[in-house]
């Protein structure tokens, strides 16, 4: 169908089985912040927001693509970081000529085969982040920097790569934050707000470059970050979007603000981030996470670093780095990146629950990914070859989780009339009851990467599985069982 520039229109696009289907995305941050590469080592973002509150969050951000936000902010470790490493006086802008030098040779074929090896079905690259500089060249120019962006059409030649290795093209635009544009600084609170440019010829400019995003490269996912700039028309921008990638999806973080900004707003807005800052610890829990409201239409929500105990009814997308930084970060220790066992139950548990995953690494400059971010990304990958069946195509089954009778963690998928039990590690004993599942007459299971066969009957009403003597160490186990159905 062909779309109109109204929501009704727009909100008639239904989710395209192929990113149902895909469950794994790579997210790369690539930008001028992955040449300083550096954040300070922060245990978990959520939980430092969770305790301390926003005006420790920016202080101590741990996302090194925040880096030129982070360098400026008096006596943060990133300013200090910066004092040290780069000097004083050494301007952001320095980073272009390093930036381009690098990645005029860089092999964007090695970057996507990192994404395929790992088993993802499609990439989202970021465009264009909160710093203002551009990985392609772009047609409209910066109202404040000019023509500021890569000297190499990186978007053009990694979605040509992305492509030829077999995945979908996602493109990330961060519409919300622009810092040259109005110079903006994040320290407190109120400054998530206040830190999006309110000026009418900013949104025509964000747009000028979606559309011309839209139109030159056609990427499968639109993915914007923090929100929209008000004032122009987002129906029309989706229309548009729908009728070039008609299986094309958007994300959630295009909230358009309603509130016409003043010089008097603003100062209201300030005073109450402080009030926030001041009462942080006596808010309501759910109102500490790092959240982002959804918009008036999309069709996947994004939270961060986040897992759900149900299985969700709006299809989303879990993103996370492999470490605690989407940039590549050079100070993140071993401990701070998620080994390939976590990452593969982690897995399991989203796509459980009608989640998708779009992990994030950071190539530096010169377009190399570390060893210790690809590591993790190589065992979901060799996972993946064995066990993909029960995760690819897959939908949620009745209940997104029990446990066995040994109290092991277990997760279900579902495909066609075939049910997927993930246990996260192995029971204590060879045989086994999963909890809540009750076998038919000609119920049978088989384990999925060494295509066994294995004895399944019914012990008090619920499915006991046996496992052959010796079954190779994995992140988890994939079990196709056959004829079953829920208690509940």
């Amino acid at each position: 169908m062909r779309y109109e520039p109204t929501w009704d229109s727009v909100s008639e696009h239904p989710l395209p089985e192929w990113y149902d289907d895909a469950k794994l995305g790579i997210f790369l941050h690539w930008g001028l912040y992955s040449v300083p590469g550096w954040a300070p080592q922060v245990p978990d973002i959520q939980q430092m927001l969770h305790d301390d509150g926003p005006r420790a969050m920016f202080a101590n951000n741990p996302y090194a693509e925040w880096y030129r936000n982070s360098h400026r902010i008096e006596g943060s470790p990133t300013w200090l970081h910066h004092r040290e490493v780069w000097g004083e006086d050494f301007d952001y802008d320095g980073f272009v000529p390093l930036f381009d030098e690098g990645t005029a040779d860089c092999d964007t074929d090695a970057i996507a085969g990192i994404c395929r090896d790992a088993g993802a079905r499609y990439v989202v690259l970021t465009t264009k982040h909160h710093e203002g500089f551009t990985l392609w060249p772009a047609s409209e120019p910066h109202p404040v920097k000019g023509h500021y962006h890569a000297a190499r059409d990186l978007v053009g030649d990694l979605s040509a790569s992305v492509r030829a290795s077999g995945m979908r093209m996602g493109l990330y635009y961060s519409g919300g934050y622009d810092w040259p544009y109005n110079d903006a600084l994040m320290k407190d609170p109120a400054d998530a707000m206040l830190a999006v440019p309110a000026v009418g010829d900013y949104e025509e400019y964000a747009t000028a470059h979606v559309r011309e995003l839209i139109e030159r490269y056609e990427p499968s996912v639109l993915w914007n970050d923090v929100c929209w700039p008000a004032g122009g028309n987002l129906a029309e921008l989706f229309a548009t979007y729908y009728n070039t990638v008609p299986d094309g999806v958007v994300n959630d973080r295009w909230l358009e603000p309603t509130a016409k900004r003043s010089r008097a707003r603003d100062e209201l807005t300030r005073l109450g981030g402080n009030v926030v800052q001041a009462l942080w610890k006596h808010l309501p829990e759910d109102a500490k996470g790092l959240t982002f409201p959804g918009a008036h239409w999309y069709d996947f929500n994004t939270p961060e670093y986040a897992s759900f105990e149900e299985i969700r009814d709006k299809k989303w997308e879990s993103t996370r780095g492999v470490g605690h930084s989407f940039g590549a970060n050079r100070n993140e220790r071993p401990e701070d990146i998620v080994t390939s066992t976590e990452l593969v139950r982690s897995f399991c548990d989203i796509v459980s629950k009608n989640g998708n995953l779009l992990i994030g690494i950071g190539p530096d400059q010169h377009g190399r990914v570390r060893e210790e971010q690809v590591r993790p990304l190589r065992g979901l990958g060799a996972w993946l070859a064995g066990n993909g069946e029960a995760i690819y195509g897959t939908r949620p089954w009745h209940t997104a989780q029990t446990t066995t009778s040994e109290g092991t963690e277990v997760r279900f998928t579902a495909k066609g009339d075939k049910t997927h039990a993930l246990l996260c590690g192995l029971p204590g004993s060879r045989r086994f009851v999963l909890r809540g599942v009750v076998p038919g007459p000609a119920t049978k299971a088989r384990l999925l990467g060494e295509d066994l066969p294995l004895e399944a009957d019914g012990v008090g009403g619920e499915l006991a599985v046996e496992l052959p003597e010796r079954v190779p160490v994995q992140p988890a186990y994939a079990i196709e069982l056959t004829g079953v159905s829920w208690q509940g």
